[in-house]
């Protein structure tokens, strides 16, 4: 009788000892799957809002004084626009999203304004592309301050031909403001503003994202903005960037703690199943023994059930976890919902893993089966 007839009627006959082996593993996998979807969807969900807090570090030229930029909100010194394409175009890990920017305060129709270029988005070279942070300003439009729109009486769509000599402006609409200074703001194209102030590729301020990898620190991105701006100032929101690293790194240390005890569990509990059939079956295998079929065959008899056991197993586990968490995830995470799909990547992972630990839980006892004397299993019946 060939391996797999016998296989196929162990299955049959201990149907119990089966299923018992099989919702390990699916309890195991299924555990995999949700907690590693919920993981990613965690980690896009705090992307996500750190990024709707906006930027978290500001580089400034040479020789500005931070006091004096908190006092102001604006640098009063500039530097080459040059920069924003350095940094674009280095191969920097620990910020991304940078946006320019050229400020000055300046008096128009008899109020003080603080007119801003904005230069979108700068996307680097060695990144993936995302969405845009930032406004993005067409030339030729600018959005007003709600303190100026207010006094002024400027709606969108309205035309504004005195802010520079020779040049229109249309309003684009009014600025929804995140500090105070946002009030009195004028914000246009960064070229518009460079022609108006006449500071043509001038830039005084660097907005961007800070971005720890794996094994970074907060610290990290001092080193590295000054390797390629010499003499720069920055100015950083660490509690963001850090309170983003800090919920990532105790998401991986939950699944690092969680899964590999699972993992364990369903190893001994299918070992200890294995065994328990083996010791049922002490006659059974002896007389097998007996009529001649080789130790080989009997020991492939119990590592194929845990090779079954494995791959069925790891596929209705995998099946069940995503399902779990694409059902919990939209309502944990509601910002990033839509994006919470299935990671097939770790459909081949469960069926490699939960094979090979189903295999390793069956050894010592297909080791123990192959072993024992068939003489001595039939003396004891």
């Amino acid at each position: 009788m060939s391996v797999l007839r016998l296989l196929l009627r162990e299955i049959q006959h201990r149907k119990l000892n089966f299923l018992l082996a099989i919702v390990s593993v699916v309890l195991a996998v299924g555990l995999f799957a949700s907690v590693q979807t919920m993981v990613d969807a965690s980690q896009r969900e705090t992307v996500r809002l750190m990024r709707n807090l906006g930027f978290n570090v500001l580089i400034l030229p040479e020789g500005v004084s931070k006091d004096d930029w908190y006092r102001r909100r604006y640098a009063t010194k500039e530097m080459p626009e040059e920069n924003i394409h350095k940094l674009a175009n280095s191969r920097i890990m620990t910020v991304r999203h940078l946006v320019a920017r050229l400020q000055k305060m300046t008096v128009w129709r008899g109020h003080n304004v603080l007119l801003t270029g904005i230069l979108p988005e700068v996307p680097m070279a060695h990144r993936k592309k995302k969405a845009a942070m930032g406004l993005k300003i067409p030339r030729g439009q600018v959005y007003l301050g709600r303190d100026i729109a207010r006094v002024t009486g400027l709606g969108k769509g309205a035309v504004i031909d005195d802010l520079a000599e020779g040049k229109t402006f249309t309003v684009a609409g009014e600025l929804v403001p995140k500090e105070p200074i946002d009030n009195i703001r004028i914000a246009g194209h960064l070229d518009d503003v460079q022609e108006i102030l006449g500071k043509p590729g001038t830039i005084n301020e660097i907005e961007g994202l800070m971005c720890l990898c794996p094994g970074a620190k907060v610290s990290d991105i001092d080193d590295d903005i000054a390797r390629i701006i010499p003499g720069a100032q920055l100015v950083k929101r660490t509690d963001i960037a850090e309170t983003r690293e800090q919920t990532r790194l105790m998401m991986e240390r939950y699944s690092g703690f969680i899964i590999p005890a699972v993992a364990a569990v369903c190893v001994v509990w299918v070992g200890l199943l294995m065994l328990s059939n083996v010791r049922s079956r002490r006659a059974e295998i002896g007389l097998l023994r007996a009529m001649g079929v080789g130790g080989a065959k009997v020991a492939a008899l119990f590592l194929g059930k845990a090779v079954v056991v494995g791959l069925v197993g790891a596929a209705a586990g995998f099946a069940a976890g995503t399902a779990l968490a694409m059902t919990l995830g939209p309502e944990v995470f509601p910002i990033t919902a839509g994006k919470i799909t299935p990671l097939w990547h770790l459909l081949g992972w469960s069926l490699l893993g939960a094979t090979l630990l189903c295999a390793l839980a069956a050894y010592l006892p297909a080791m123990l089966a192959v072993a024992q004397d068939p003489a001595d299993a039939l003396r004891e019946e």
